[in-house]
């Protein structure tokens, strides 16, 4: 049974709301929804193994020489670099195995670090603190969306920015036939405000620069 009610309901992975109810069934995967930050997920459960998830990542091909896919990246790569001071030092979190948007904001006189749990996994670099962090097409994979975005306020030095890109999630209706749904790897899936939520609760700033990117500030203290 989904959402079995024999126990206590889980809370929100991402926004950590208590009682977040069955949404629907969709070729054996179930799918909860927050009535609190709008967030649809997969209970962990159905989570993939983390080996099937590699896998699964090893088959993308992201050709840097690709101008499409650096099409793709300047929708969050520009509205970041018009807000960052020269010179800032960031962090590509979860860059994947050929992180472009790391050498394009390199390119631009920034320094970069990177981190993915599987393709750059020196967990030393989570232990300095940055004026920006950048996670494109990373945050529909946080099986603890709610730790990981503690975490990543932690990263951010006061005034620092995130910059995520993901597809925001629109009518339920097209819930089943969508394309981003179909991906295994995918868990969690946001709204616009969905993030207005996670911002209120670290008191961060959101805009919505474009279409499925949004840019969180750590307030200056």
């Amino acid at each position: 049974m989904p959402f079995d009610l024999s126990s206590p309901p889980p809370v929100c992975p991402v926004c950590l709301a208590a009682s977040p109810r069955f949404l629907m069934r969709v070729a054996s995967m179930d799918y909860g929804r927050c009535d609190v930050c709008e967030a649809t997920f997969i209970p962990s459960s159905q989570h993939p193994a983390p080996e099937s998830e590699r896998a699964e990542y090893e088959l993308h091909r992201n050709d840097p020489q690709d101008a499409g896919y650096r099409a793709f990246l300047n929708r969050l790569a520009q509205p970041l670099l018009a807000r960052l001071a020269p010179a800032s030092e960031g962090l590509d979190y979860g860059c994947g195995p050929g992180p472009l948007l790391a050498d394009m904001l390199r390119a631009a006189g920034h320094r970069v670090a990177l981190y993915d749990p599987f393709f750059a996994p020196d967990r030393s670099v989570l232990q300095r603190s940055f004026d920006f962090v950048t996670c494109t097409e990373v945050v529909e994979h946080f099986h603890h969306p709610a730790e990981e975005f503690a975490r990543l306020d932690g990263l951010l030095r006061p005034g620092g920015w995130l910059a995520i890109m993901t597809c925001f999630q629109t009518d339920d209706a097209r819930f089943a036939r969508w394309h981003y749904r179909r991906d295994p790897t995918h868990v969690v899936f946001y709204r616009e405000a969905t993030f207005r939520v996670i911002a209120s609760q670290y008191g961060w700033v959101c805009e919505i620069p474009a279409k499925d990117v949004v840019l969180m500030r750590k307030p200056v203290r």
